[in-house]
């Protein structure tokens, strides 16, 4: 009976911890990076890991893109989630950019770019699960430390998941944010799928 009782507790808990960081308010809706930060600046010497199978990691030496690569003298919309293969990022999120790639394309927009803190072999698996990959360029930020330097990410241990990010959007251009889009609780899709970000264009 005492067993019970305290099952019905600790999974009470758990729901309660896990409602609160994917479906509740978040504590912090805004991030350090706001509209006219320099990312290449917040960013310092930090790479991304461009989605690639093991063969092609092996032959590349491992390589990585220098955040001031991806940015400099191009006109970029970035979008980033909690994590690969996960529910509103497969169901909703990255839909929401490949079907309005032309109309980005349209707009001038140079690369549409998916990040998450996921390995890059993680990532071109869940890339072409979705046959994304031709619309959308996916790169992992495998330690995290892309998001951590705009404070964007987002502790998920709750629902197992651990270190990720928050969910958001943003128009670069040259470096420099043009518009930010970052929900308040990772679960949330309501600012940061392409149908805003293309009206912010």
């Amino acid at each position: 009976m005492a067993s019970t009782i305290l099952k019905r507790a600790t999974s009470s808990s758990m729901k309660s911890r896990v409602e609160s960081l994917l479906i509740g308010a978040s504590r912090r809706s805004y991030a350090s990076v706001a509209v006219g930060t320099d990312i290449v600046s917040a960013a310092p010497d930090v790479s991304l890991q461009k989605a690639r199978s093991w063969d092609e990691g092996v032959s590349s030496n491992f390589s990585t893109t220098p955040v001031k690569d991806i940015f400099k003298g191009r006109k970029v919309v970035i979008f980033g989630l909690p994590g690969a293969y996960t529910g509103v990022c497969s169901q909703q999120h990255v839909p929401s950019y490949k079907k309005s790639i032309d109309k980005f394309k349209a707009k001038g927009i140079d690369s549409v770019i998916c990040v998450a803190v996921n390995d890059p072999y993680v990532m071109n698996a869940w890339a072409d699960k979705l046959k994304a990959k031709d619309a959308i360029e996916f790169y992992g930020d495998f330690d995290g430390s892309f998001h951590k330097s705009l404070e964007l990410g987002k502790d998920l241990s709750a629902a197992l998941l651990g270190p990720r990010s928050e969910r958001w959007s943003a128009y670069v251009v040259d470096g420099k944010v043009k518009a930010l889009n970052v929900e308040k609780a990772p679960s949330d899709f309501r600012v940061s799928g392409a149908e805003v970000i293309l009206e912010q264009i």
